[in-house]
């Protein structure tokens, strides 16, 4: 019989008001915290609330709050700098996943040597044990509380360096969906649709197993049923809750049996044209399974069954309503193409070699149901470059 992993924080706090409990745990792991977030949770008045909660447990704290909405070496490099000098034994990323995804990369690169960029070419392994690290998320989307992967771009090669190591999980979450309800239309939609690829592609990926499945179908049903709620009304608190929940999960699931061919090529996307990571998933993700679909009828179908359990769909009908009521999604929230995002034909088209052999470079698509040629990335780029989201099955 096979044997099944799943790696997963050592704590996890759920829950409304779980923020508040910040302090008791940084203190379980260290004396003093380098904060790491950004911008909009210094106005947002977060920040401070941290630095509070921190003190009343009786431990300092140093900020830096430099992340913008696609974290790079050069945000690492700074937040490194100010970990070192204020000698901070435990790192605190709150905010969304860049802010977390910086958090991993700073904890990991306290104690080992050289640039990140040495261990995601040469997949070398990390040697020094991070610094502790407690990942507090403001958006449902990235999972990245729950993840052993973090997501830099080398500034240096317009490259998104994607890492999987068990190094990388943060030794604690805490994951208050009331840090959620000030999130931007905007943010939600794209963080959303961030979430639901990464339990989508979990259930595909040719890793998934038992543990992974129930995470993702669990998961995938959360998101369809509340996406459409916070969108319109950010302050349904209990919508707020389920999609919080709902993001961990598919983190859990993802982490543990790996993204795929969205993911592969979202990244580049990313790097050379700085569209936000949750958008190009779902610029992605409908044309991807159109795609996939014929190798994948079964786990697809099973998805869609899922979906819609009072249906007597065959599997094939699962797998046709499941994509169409993405696609339907996409239009309801607002997705754009990237033709309609701005993104000049020229400049895309030059780049589609490039981020072609990047995708593949990743690892991601060997995850994948079919496992594309750099010439079949390269086709798909082209489809989703005008991609219409239509849909045959609903109407607004």
């Amino acid at each position: 019989m096979a044997i099944y992993e799943l790696l997963v924080p050592r704590t996890v706090l759920y829950g409304e008001g779980s923020f508040s409990k910040i302090g008791e745990q940084a203190a379980l792991l260290g004396t003093k915290a380098l904060l790491i977030s950004d911008d909009v949770m210094a106005k947002a008045g977060n920040v401070e609330a941290c630095r509070r909660y921190l003190a009343e447990a009786g431990m300092d704290c140093a900020v830096y709050t430099g992340v913008n909405s696609e974290p790079t070496d050069i945000h690492l490099d700074e937040a490194l700098a100010v970990c070192k000098m204020e000698q901070c034994d435990v790192v605190i990323a709150l905010g969304g996943g860049s802010c977390i995804d910086t958090g991993k990369a700073v904890a990991v690169m306290m104690t080992n040597e050289g640039h990140l960029r040495t261990y995601f070419q040469n997949q070398q392994d990390f040697q020094g044990s991070p610094l502790p690290l407690v990942a507090v998320p403001t958006t449902a989307g990235t999972g990245s509380e729950v993840t052993k992967a973090t997501v830099i771009t080398d500034t240096a090669y317009d490259v998104k360096m994607m890492l999987a190591r068990p190094q990388l999980l943060p030794d604690t979450a805490i994951v208050d969906p009331l840090l959620t309800l000030s999130c931007p239309k905007h943010v939600t939609a794209a963080t959303g649709i961030d979430a639901l690829s990464h339990a989508v592609e979990a259930y595909l990926s040719k890793k998934a197993h038992p543990f992974t499945d129930s995470l993702a179908l669990q998961a995938i049903e959360l998101i369809m049923k509340n996406i459409r709620l916070v969108y319109r009304n950010g302050e349904n608190v209990q919508a707020r809750n389920e999609m919080a929940y709902a993001s961990m999960l598919a983190g859990m699931a993802f982490s543990n049996s790996s993204v795929a061919l969205v993911h592969g090529m979202s990244r580049p996307i990313g790097a050379l044209f700085h569209v936000p990571h949750g958008i190009s998933n779902a610029m992605l993700l409908p044309a991807v399974l159109d795609y996939t679909k014929e190798a994948s009828i079964d786990r697809l179908g099973e998805i869609g069954q899922a979906l819609f359990p009072n249906v007597s769909y065959t599997k094939k009908e699962g797998a046709d309503v499941l994509i169409e009521a993405i696609k339907q999604l996409c239009i309801d929230l607002e997705i754009p193409n990237l033709q309609s995002w701005g993104i000049d034909r020229q400049l895309f088209y030059a780049a589609v070699e490039k981020m072609a052999a990047d995708a593949i470079q990743s690892g991601s698509p060997a995850n994948h149901p079919i496992v594309p040629t750099a010439e079949e990335v390269i086709q798909l780029y082209y489809t989703c470059y005008e991609y219409e989201f239509e849909s045959a099955l609903y109407k607004k």
